[in-house]
């Protein structure tokens, strides 16, 4: 064996454990089937704007321990993220707070709107949700589910909410403040510079082969190595002999403009069901990136095909009871360990991949 560990993708997951790896003395490999390192948090710089290829990526933690390991690879900025909801040209804050209330209902206090939000809920007098809709009606009422939710949420899994489970919107956050900060954590920001800078620290020093796809040659990359962590999709590392798994992917369509500002936020998420895409982002909001010209991104949610790009694991029981399967076999696959969002088949945020990826590294010390 010429390296004690292959690692297949160099996203979050895949470099973390080559850079622990690699200080502990071990000699490790990272092979990427796409052209750059970085997996999904790729920024590539364009007009001095650093662009978020595949989405908008906001790090947020209320782990201390994530905050501080992910900070010695680049200093974070203190964005905060507020996204702003265009429902049919009417603008609304997120996440649902004060602002969001006055703007749908023209209440002024707490009490106001909590009232309004208990009346609605009332008609349909929902006990125990039992699907998207039914839940998100209970916890914010019938305006705002039919304004700011239903249609971005169809677009986004490309089915209705009344079929997709309810744990999918349980942690909505309802706010009777005037507080437009989206995410609750006590540590959020942007890493100045891009993700890339980041991703780059973690594997200097390490050999990558980019534009290598593992199935490929899959023999030869079997056997190059004691031990493979894979972070590719679970189901495909096992010829989907169950069946494949369902994902979402997304199409990004980018747009140079010779202009400063396009729409003076970050992201703005388009909840009408008319709009083909779901969000248009605005990279330079990000870092107050200083360019004559902006970058904006317009998101389309879209089917899965089996070959393309898979993004969000499809969590609803189905899905999830195939996994279970998958999961067994990997469990019996002595030098192969799976990781990172599709490697576990789990929607993650960025710190839980770095949690995952540190628990993993303290399992084999």
């Amino acid at each position: 064996m010429k390296y004690d560990y292959l690692i297949v993708g160099s996203g979050l997951f895949g470099s973390i454990f080559a850079y622990e790896m690699t200080k502990k003395g071990k000699k490790c490999l990272v092979i990427e089937k796409r052209n750059h390192i970085g997996g999904n948090v790729y920024t590539e710089n364009t007009e001095n704007i650093n662009v978020h290829k595949y989405g908008a990526h906001i790090f947020h933690t209320n782990n201390k321990e994530v905050w501080q390991y992910i900070n010695q690879f680049a200093e974070f900025n203190r964005y905060t993220n507020s996204p702003v909801a265009n429902y049919n040209g009417e603008l609304y804050n997120l996440p649902f707070n004060m602002n969001t209330f006055y703007q749908m209902w023209g209440v002024k206090t707490p009490d106001e709107a909590k009232a309004k939000i208990e009346e609605q809920k009332a008609e349909y007098s929902i006990e125990e949700p039992k699907n998207l809709e039914e839940q998100a009606i209970s916890l914010i009422g019938k305006d705002i589910y039919e304004k700011l939710i239903k249609g971005y949420t169809e677009k986004q899994w490309g089915r209705e909410c009344k079929e997709l489970p309810a744990f999918i919107i349980k942690r909505l956050p309802v706010r009777y403040t005037f507080d437009n900060n989206y995410f609750n954590d006590l540590y959020q920001g942007i890493p100045i510079g891009g993700y890339t800078k980041i991703i780059e620290k973690m594997l200097e020093g390490i050999e990558v082969k980019l534009n290598t796809d593992f199935f490929d040659d899959r023999q030869k990359w079997k056997n190059i190595a004691d031990k493979i962590i894979f972070t590719g999709m679970i189901d495909q590392y096992f010829d989907y002999c169950y069946g494949e798994l369902e994902y979402r992917g997304l199409n990004f369509e980018f747009e140079t403009l010779d202009i400063e500002n396009y729409q003076g936020n970050a992201v703005i998420n388009y909840t009408d069901a008319e709009t083909p895409y779901t969000r248009i982002i605005e990279h330079k909001h990000f870092e107050s990136s200083q360019s004559p010209k902006t970058i904006i991104t317009r998101e389309y949610p879209k089917t899965w095909k089996k070959g393309e790009e898979a993004y969000y694991p499809m969590n609803d029981e189905k899905n999830s009871e195939l996994f279970k399967k998958y999961q067994e076999l990997a469990e019996n696959e002595d030098n192969v360990i799976f990781g990172g969002r599709l490697g576990m088949y789990q929607y993650f945020d960025m710190w839980q991949v770095i949690d995952e990826a540190l628990k993993l590294v303290k399992s084999i010390e």
